[in-house]
């Protein structure tokens, strides 16, 4: 970290968004949802805070979070916006089938209302739009369902 680490705040809790005031916060991070799974990492907030975030373990952050620094400031996190399809259903059936066949593809997705958003990819979008959902092209943060644990065994 260098010489002038020891002026360098460290983020070292979470606070999820719902939970706490935006309109408090200190600085504003803005991050792809690629750059929001961490535990460490230097980051730059936009009006100059430059801290650590220095977490006990990984951490899904997502938009609208409040990363806790050790000062008492709290940094906003953003979802930078990001290439998405955003797939429409025209039924609750058809929207089930469509989130089961991008799942059984393990491909990121966020359930964004009645919508389900995916970063682009044309053999997705191809097939979503032929199992007959409506695809839109936006531009947006990207905030996917957090990945469930990979258990193996009974579990009764």
């Amino acid at each position: 970290m260098g010489a002038d680490s020891a002026s360098v705040k460290r983020g070292w809790a979470v606070r999820r968004a719902g939970f706490w005031d935006p309109a408090s916060a200190a600085d504003v991070v803005v991050l792809e949802a690629s750059d929001r799974h961490r535990r460490r990492i230097r980051l730059h907030g936009q009006r100059g805070t430059d801290f650590l975030l220095d977490l006990d373990e990984v951490v899904a952050l997502r938009d609208g979070d409040g990363i806790m620094l050790d000062d008492g400031g709290i940094v906003l996190v953003t979802g930078q916006a990001e290439p998405l399809a955003e797939i429409a259903a025209r039924t609750p059936l058809e929207f089930v089938r469509l989130a089961w066949h991008l799942g059984n593809r393990h491909t990121d997705v966020q359930i964004a209302g009645a919508r389900l958003r995916i970063r682009r990819d044309h053999v997705l979008e191809e097939m979503v739009a032929g199992l007959g959902a409506k695809v839109t092209t936006i531009d947006a943060p990207f905030d996917p369902e957090p990945a469930a644990p990979h258990g193996h065994g009974r579990h009764d």
